[in-house]
């Protein structure tokens, strides 16, 4: 059930940012939100002075905010991980018991996950799964690599749209191990776009556009500013009635305008549409090109 109550607004002083996140499923016991890019949902140990999602509701219930009272919050909790730079459905659990029966669900690899992610090259399959073990890289504190001693990881991939040298695909873990679809992606040799963890890949007009000519004194900006993943659907059995709930976040601007440009300038073969991406989602007219 969508919310009509107030989306939650955080701000930090800190470094000056500010945010109004939209609440896109409520209930009782859930509360999902689209959570924006380059925003943590945890502290990062690494860097403990970097606003991050869970301790600003946390705050904000504490403090009586106008989204809090709205709802009568006095407990959230994420019930599931979604990385900093992702975008897209962050469900939280409103109760212990609903969190713990949520948890348990993905324990048991249950819930069904559907991320879009915008990647470098085109693969060679349509459909295509990658089944390898995923441990901590004691040599890059924060970051995954793929490991024969690490943990069972699993991915299933769908080719949703190709470009010349680029591809839309749709991603399920069957697992949840941390930066799971980012690694499984780079280790099959198509990391995403705006990932500068693992691949350093952008996409630029400038690549796509032959007659491409920057103003002067200007800096091109990447179409894909930040990571270009983002979990659409998010498919569970609702912990208080048992019956199956299905969440959905749209996929944003910058995926969108990048999705585009490269429909325009780049075109590929046929392709099968994402529900929440048809052709004519983004509009007719192109926004001024950077």
């Amino acid at each position: 059930m969508k919310s009509a109550l107030p989306p939650l607004k955080f701000s930090s002083p800190l470094t000056r940012e500010f945010w109004e996140i939209p609440v896109i499923y409520e209930d009782a016991q859930l509360l999902a939100i689209d959570k924006p890019a380059s925003l943590l949902t945890s502290p990062d140990r690494n860097d403990p002075g970097r606003p991050s999602l869970m301790p600003l509701i946390h705050q904000g219930i504490q403090r009586g905010v106008p989204w809090a009272t709205a709802r009568g919050l006095t407990y959230l909790a994420n019930t599931h991980r979604l990385d900093s730079d992702a975008t897209g459905v962050l469900l939280l659990a409103r109760d212990k018991a609903s969190l713990m029966a949520v948890a348990n669900e993905f324990g048991a690899e249950k819930p069904d996950r559907v991320y879009l992610a915008l990647v470098r090259g085109e693969p060679a399959e349509t459909e295509f799964v990658v089944d390898v073990k995923l441990a901590p890289d004691l040599n890059q504190p924060g970051q995954m690599r793929w490991t024969p001693a690490g943990k069972k990881s699993i991915t299933r991939f769908r080719v949703v749209e190709r470009f010349a040298g680029s591809a839309l695909i749709e991603c399920r873990p069957l697992t949840e191990r941390t930066h799971q679809v980012r690694v499984h992606l780079k280790f099959s040799g198509h990391p995403i776009y705006g990932d500068l963890v693992y691949g350093d890949s952008r996409l630029y007009l400038s690549t796509l556009k032959s007659d491409y000519r920057l103003k002067r004194n200007r800096e091109e900006r990447p179409l894909t500013p930040t990571l270009a993943l983002h979990l659409e659907r998010l498919e569970l059995l609702h912990p208080a009635t048992r019956l199956p709930v299905t969440i959905r976040a749209e996929s944003p601007k910058d995926l969108n305008v990048a999705l585009k440009f490269l429909r325009r300038h780049a075109p590929g073969k046929a392709w099968a549409a994402s529900p929440s991406l048809p052709p004519d989602s983004i509009g007719p007219e192109s926004p001024a090109e950077p």
